[in-house]
């Protein structure tokens, strides 16, 4: 595919939305409506006991507490990933990471979305203290690692399985 061009039609806080032309191998032209977003970090954190997860509002798809693992968006102008997902896990659960790894990166919805979202491991816990951005309602929720096939079972967030199905992975190798 060979890119023609671009128009922007929406242009939000967390995304934009453009209309991009292309042209196939065979010459034919087609158009694109594309959600432009400057990507995502996620953190699987846990103490060796339990997890530490958050329940949220997601009013996009009518869950008043969806269990999710600590997240954001980067949108700090300049921000690595890593130092997205340190300001996060500080934000929203009140607690730092000494050893960092990161797991995986993947497009969360490729056929509409420009959206990298990266999982990153944090252990080494201790507290911090991290005040939540203004409007977060967040409530931290301490869960057994022991019980992690349960969280796997419940859990309905991409980013938050994903993660979860990787930290099982490397537990069980």
């Amino acid at each position: 595919m060979r890119a023609l061009g671009s128009e922007t039609r929406f242009e939000g806080k967390i995304f934009s939305a453009v209309v991009r032309r292309y042209a196939g191998p065979d010459g034919e032209e087609y158009e694109r409506q594309i959600a432009v977003h400057s990507g995502a970090v996620g953190i699987v954190a846990h103490d060796q006991r339990c997890l530490y997860l958050v329940s949220q509002p997601r009013e996009a798809v009518g869950e008043e507490a969806l269990l999710e693992i600590p997240a954001g968006t980067m949108d700090v102008a300049g921000e690595s990933e890593l130092e997205c997902a340190k300001r996060e896990l500080d934000e929203e659960v009140g607690v730092r990471a000494e050893r960092w790894e990161e797991l995986r990166s993947f497009f969360p919805s490729p056929g509409w979305a420009q959206e990298t979202t990266t999982i990153f491991l944090a252990t080494e816990l201790s507290a911090s203290d991290g005040v939540p951005e203004d409007g977060e309602r967040i409530e931290v929720v301490r869960w057994p690692l022991e019980e992690l096939d349960r969280a796997i079972a419940e859990v309905r967030d991409a980013k938050t399985l994903i993660g979860l199905l990787l930290l099982r992975e490397r537990l069980l190798g």
